[in-house]
């Protein structure tokens, strides 16, 4: 399953409205975004984020 917050980058390119610092790719080639991007956007998205600062856990649908 692809995460709202996970984009494949093959043929893509990534909009200019984010920093280098918002994102890096994984070596799966999809886009992940950081801490940073989560705490700019400024809430939880509840789609279980790898780097959630929120403390958001998907698979248990609560805060970690």
């Amino acid at each position: 399953m692809i995460h709202a917050n996970f984009a494949k980058v093959e043929g893509f390119s990534i909009s200019n409205k984010y920093e280098k610092e918002d994102y890096y790719l994984s070596v799966d080639g999809y886009i992940i975004f950081t801490e940073k991007y989560h705490l700019k956007r400024g809430y939880c998205c509840r789609n279980g984020c790898k780097h959630c600062p929120f403390g958001f856990h998907e698979k248990q649908k609560t805060k970690r």
